[in-house]
């Protein structure tokens, strides 16, 4: 994996995977940019919500979990520095409660983001509510 950042102006920068997909990250107006953009800490959050996400699909089509609808939510903790927790809370429509628990949590167990943030001693709880 690759990736480059190119500074734009102020806090602005315009950051590529090398694979032809690009983003913009800034900071917010209190913070002196121009909130163009996430912030770069926000993207971890961000891809941590994706992650599970996706980890959660694939694993939910291996166990054949039948699902209509999927959302990740985050609300991650900022201490004095960086992140220190997060709360994740996965809402599913499906019909079958069990098995959605059991998807969820190999899930989070898999989920590469989530394992940096392990390592990071960022702590991750997480909640399903069935829809």
């Amino acid at each position: 994996m690759k990736s480059t950042a190119k500074w734009v102006k102020d806090f602005q920068f315009k950051v590529d995977n090398n694979r032809g997909h690009e983003i913009v990250l800034d900071l917010p107006h209190e913070q002196g940019g121009q909130n163009l953009g996430a912030t770069p800490l926000e993207l971890t959050v961000m891809g941590l919500s994706a992650c599970i996400s996706a980890i959660f699909v694939m694993v939910a089509q291996k166990s054949r979990l039948e699902f209509e609808d999927l959302s990740v939510d985050i609300n991650a903790i900022k201490g004095k520095e960086t992140i220190e927790s997060a709360e994740v809370l996965v809402r599913v429509k499906t019909e079958n409660l069990a098995k959605a628990n059991k998807v969820l949590e190999q899930a989070m167990k898999i989920c590469p983001v989530g394992i940096l943030f392990e390592k990071a001693h960022i702590t991750v709880s997480h909640k399903l509510i069935i829809e």
